[in-house]
């Protein structure tokens, strides 16, 4: 008897060791979608920059983290004058027409630094990552469009739902039959 449960203990531990290589496998299978997953969405692990791109990116976003941080002050800044010259009782065109230009040239300087970082750190890239930076900038832009298509699509459908509310199917008339002949009051 003791002689049986022995066995059945040794068995059973084979068991478990021997099964536990292919389990961790299949753990680990599950895991590579995931892991998969995290690389498509994060467009900094799919470029698969080197450690000396990693710094030369840093480097250069480092290098114009002030100057970012100015024109954005001064975005901010040229919006609020803008909402003042609008908020007041009776806005002067001129001072409206000065706060425009004021905003258009903070949005000018905003814009050039950006497109100059992403210039200088288009240069740290290889023809490979180019590419995958293209096709994820595509992506980028079409879930944008699609996002925005489908905002406007639900809004649509809310307010043909709102239009629609106090309506029959279409079939029917909306009056009823026995007040069509007559007059309304």
């Amino acid at each position: 008897m003791k002689h049986d449960s022995q066995i059945l203990v040794l068995t059973t531990a084979l068991l478990v060791l021997l099964g536990a290589p292919a389990v961790r496998g299949q753990q680990e299978q599950q895991q590579m979608p995931e892991m998969q997953q995290q690389v498509q969405a994060d467009p900094i692990l799919q470029l698969n920059l080197s450690a000396e791109q990693r710094e030369k990116i840093r480097s250069i976003r480092e290098q114009t983290k002030a100057e970012r941080a100015a024109n954005n002050q001064r975005l901010r800044e040229t919006n609020q004058a803008l909402d003042a010259a609008l908020d007041a009782d009776n806005p002067d065109e001129t001072v409206v027409e000065q706060r425009l230009r004021d905003l258009s040239a903070a949005q000018s300087a905003q814009m050039r630094m950006r497109i100059l970082t992403e210039v200088r750190i288009r240069r740290v890239l290889t023809l490979e990552q180019l590419g995958i930076l293209r096709t994820l900038r595509q992506q980028a832009r079409e879930a944008r469009r699609d996002r925005v298509l489908g905002d406007s699509n639900r809004e649509r459908q809310q307010n043909n739902g709102l239009r629609n509310q106090n309506r029959r199917n279409g079939i029917a008339p909306l009056v009823p039959r026995r007040l069509q002949g007559r007059q309304l009051p």
